[in-house]
């Protein structure tokens, strides 16, 4: 199959690097102005991989949408400006995945809702999520992971074209409450690095429990099935999240409380304000997400915000 990659930082160039490994013709785009392009086009590695000699590497965006499947991987709030990008070029019948985790911050719109809104209900377009990090693909490290639409055909068709004994994927079925718990548990990272930060490690299982539960009552009140969240998409993700030395999300809320500089990207840093968005539309009180909030965007009291959340008044679940 023809495989193009638009996007190419850490997650984009892994998915480059595993769909050439498993035998598919790999075009992998950047902007010209990319320093990881940059980077990529002259050494072919970054500091996770090397890039095999077979995948093709362009800053020409219309060349690389030249594909039977199209994977985006950016940054969340880029992906409304960039589809827009994507839009003259008529793109009709393709099928594209969104390998990406998060929410449209000024909305609080699913990115596969985002994408409809932009190119329209012609194309097709699924998610790819779940637990694993680059480095440990790269070790030759296996994990599970999701890919889910609203079309049963062709999350079976792309299932097909990318398992490998490296992926083992499931089929999702609950698109809303993959993609809000995908989503989510970036900021539930952000709440397990804070902890770490502060020496509270220890709460990271009343964390987990807090987490999934009100995750779950969100989910439901926007029309998914609240028990998609104890999947892969949110639950299976949180030892990726929560735990590892990779976890971006966990590092910078740990880097946060401790008034050190994080210059990559974490996504559960917007991610919190679309969900607080969501919270208040559907009514739903998330605590986990107004105490991260509260301290990343409104510059709260990290231990006093944190010890009130877990000793704030108990509710029954």
């Amino acid at each position: 199959m023809k495989i193009s990659v638009l996007g190419c930082g850490r997650w984009g160039s892994f998915l480059a690097w595993y769909s050439a490994r498993i035998g598919h013709d790999v075009t992998l785009w950047g902007r010209p102005t990319s320093a990881h392009m940059t980077a990529l086009i002259s050494q072919r590695r970054n500091e996770f991989l090397s890039l095999p000699p077979s995948i093709r590497l362009t800053v020409d965006l219309q060349s690389a949408v030249d594909a039977d499947v199209i994977i985006i991987s950016i940054g969340a709030q880029q992906l409304r400006p960039f589809l827009n990008e994507l839009k003259p070029f008529g793109l009709t019948g393709k099928k594209f995945v969104l390998c990406m985790k998060g929410l449209e911050s000024g909305t609080g719109k699913r990115l596969s809702t985002v994408f409809n809104e932009v190119l329209g209900a012609d194309n097709q377009v699924a998610v790819w999520v779940g637990p694993g990090h680059v480095q440990d693909f790269i070790a030759g490290i296996p994990n599970c992971m999701v890919i889910a639409s609203d079309d049963a055909a062709l999350t079976q068709a792309l299932v097909d074209i990318f398992k490998s004994p490296l992926i083992r994927f499931y089929y999702g079925r609950d698109l809303i409450g993959i993609e809000i718990g995908a989503a989510a548990k970036n900021v539930v990272g952000l709440a397990a690095g804070m902890l770490d930060g502060l020496n509270y490690s220890s709460l990271k299982g009343a964390l987990m429990a807090r987490g999934t539960a009100e995750l779950s009552r969100l989910v439901e009140a926007l029309g998914g099935d609240r028990m998609t969240v104890y999947g892969l998409s949110h639950l299976g993700d949180y030892e990726a999240t929560l735990f590892s030395a990779h976890s971006n999300n966990r590092r910078f809320g740990e880097d946060f409380v401790r008034g050190k500089p994080f210059d990559k990207l974490a996504e559960g840093v917007e991610t919190v304000k679309a969900l607080l968005n969501l919270s208040e539309r559907v009514g739903v009180e998330l605590p986990i997400c107004t105490t991260v909030d509260n301290i990343i965007h409104h510059k709260k009291n990290p231990r006093g915000e944190l010890e009130q959340l877990f000793l704030r008044t108990t509710k029954v679940e």
